[in-house]
């Protein structure tokens, strides 16, 4: 369940908005829970004011910081409540199996809706309702205090370059977009994948009856009964119509579908990028004949493969030179090599890059008891890990619920994760517990998760981690013909 926290000045105007149509009936299943947080409630003035006179002057009237801060405060003690109730409930059902729920262990985001924020679009819905919580907070007057929003907000998001005279209705319709993505709240599952901007086209023309309306006869390729030419005139109209109505759309998605196209020829060395496109957590900046240029978000990594040195250093061309912490995935040597002369980088790994090419896992052992990782286990997994990744990386993948890990004795045995741009990884088994299986166990578990996500699993090795390549073939996995560098 999707669960909605909405502060505001205004709780009737949110609850009854959202109260209708298919989120009424959301709601109603279960699918979404709305709670409407009234910030007045908290306020510790007699009168129920909420607001003051900005410092330095100025027109209207701005929001005070404490009552805000205390109905946030508020609200994540309910979530953690909660969590915590539906941790134990789902601890007892699940302590006869070997895998335990994933759910309480990551923090709540908080969502400030301003004009000043980063603005809203399908991709921040689809990131967004992987969330298990979402806390929205609505503004009115001149703003809120500043010094609250630094302290609590983890987000800010705009629906338009526009002025409102409050949050509330942008706060909706995020709502509306992030809810029709969760699970169940959508009649046909499949609706929600092939409406306007999925795959960054516009939705393609549809028709209802009767078959000849006014004299316009619904397209005769839809009365065909033929599926395949179907979809083929549908993604041809689809195109059609961005081009004409929002042709920076078009372009994006051109770009996307050479890189797709040029990438594909080597599938197994660049599984990487495919993965990180097809996840929709990929900016294609470049994509030529030759080679193709990323930004993966979630890491933060510019990615890169081209044919020649000349189209390498057209691909780098591309990336801005003046920013301090520029990290880099490359997959040929010469591109390692302008990239140290071009950006002063010279910190580099070089990996094997090894790809789960079956459709089906491969088998687990079920002796092991697999669980996720807690808060309480980044330190031992950065005491064990700490020379390839620091703490705060490592407890960001645990609260985004990336990694898991086995006991012995009360104690954490042997751990392992997913990346944030993809790869499978951070498997780490402590010195007296190797030789047992633990490290297969956990590579077969991250395999299946991958599956079942319909992604294709992946890992990088280090070069000259023996062991490491040995997991790798006996679990099945193929390993690319050429080697990439991760350059910091």
């Amino acid at each position: 369940m999707m669960h909605f926290h909405v502060l505001t000045l205004f709780p009737e105007m949110v609850s009854q908005g959202l109260s209708e149509s298919i989120l009424g009936r959301a709601a109603k299943k279960g699918c979404i829970e709305l709670e409407t947080v009234n910030i007045r409630d908290y306020t510790e003035n007699k009168h129920k004011k909420v607001d003051d006179y900005p410092y330095g002057g100025g027109a209207g009237m701005l929001m005070q910081a404490q009552p805000v801060y205390d109905a946030c405060e508020a609200v994540k003690e309910r979530i953690a409540a909660r969590r915590a109730r539906e941790g134990q409930a789902a601890g007892a059902e699940q302590d006869s199996l070997c895998e335990k729920p994933e759910s309480g262990i990551s923090r709540s985001r908080v969502i400030f809706v301003t004009p000043q924020g980063s603005v809203f679009s399908q991709q921040m819905a689809q990131e967004l309702a992987k969330e298990e919580d979402l806390i929205f907070l609505c503004g009115h007057y001149e703003g809120i205090d500043e010094r609250v929003l630094e302290e609590v907000v983890t987000d800010h998001v705009s629906i338009g370059d526009y002025v409102l005279t409050g949050g509330e209705l942008p706060a909706m319709v995020m709502i509306d977009a992030i809810s029709r993505l969760v699970p169940g709240v959508l009649k046909n599952e499949e609706s929600a994948e092939t409406e306007s901007f999925q795959d960054g086209l516009l939705e393609y023309p549809q028709y209802t009856r009767p078959e000849i309306w006014h004299g316009r006869p619904v397209p005769s390729v839809l009365l065909s009964g033929d599926h395949a030419k179907v979809e083929k005139w549908r993604l041809a109209q689809s195109q059609e119509r961005t081009g004409q109505r929002r042709p920076e759309l078009y372009e994006a998605y051109s770009r996307k579908e050479r890189a797709l196209s040029w990438l594909s020829r080597d599938r197994l060395s660049h599984t990487d990028m495919l993965e990180s496109i097809k996840r929709g957590q990929a900016d294609v900046i470049r994509a030529e004949e030759g080679g193709v240029l990323l930004y993966d978000r979630p890491s933060g990594a510019w990615m890169i493969s081209a044919s020649d040195e000349d189209m390498g250093e057209r691909l780098l061309s591309e990336i801005p030179r003046g920013e301090k912490d520029l990290l880099f995935e490359v997959h040929q040597a010469f591109l390692r090599d302008s990239i140290a002369r071009r950006f002063h980088r010279t910190l580099v790994n070089e990996c094997y890059q090894a790809v789960y090419t079956r459709k089906l896992p491969p088998p687990r052992e079920a002796r092991f008891a697999i669980r996720p990782l807690l808060e309480q286990d980044a330190d031992t997994v950065h005491a064990h890990y700490h020379a390839v990744h620091s703490r705060d990386y490592v407890l960001a993948r645990i609260r985004a619920g990336e990694m898991f890990g086995i006991e012995e004795n009360g104690a954490l045995a042997a751990f392992a994760g997913t990346h944030d741009e993809g790869s499978m990884g951070m498997l780490e088994v402590l010195p007296p517990f190797r030789r047992r299986g633990m490290g297969e166990a956990l590579e077969a578990f991250l395999i299946a998760r991958q599956l079942e996500k319909g992604r294709v699993p992946f890992c990088q090795i280090f070069d000259g981690n023996e062991p490491s390549l040995r997991l790798q073939r006996k679990l099945g996995l193929k390993l690319a013909s050429g080697r990439l560098y991760w350059i910091s």
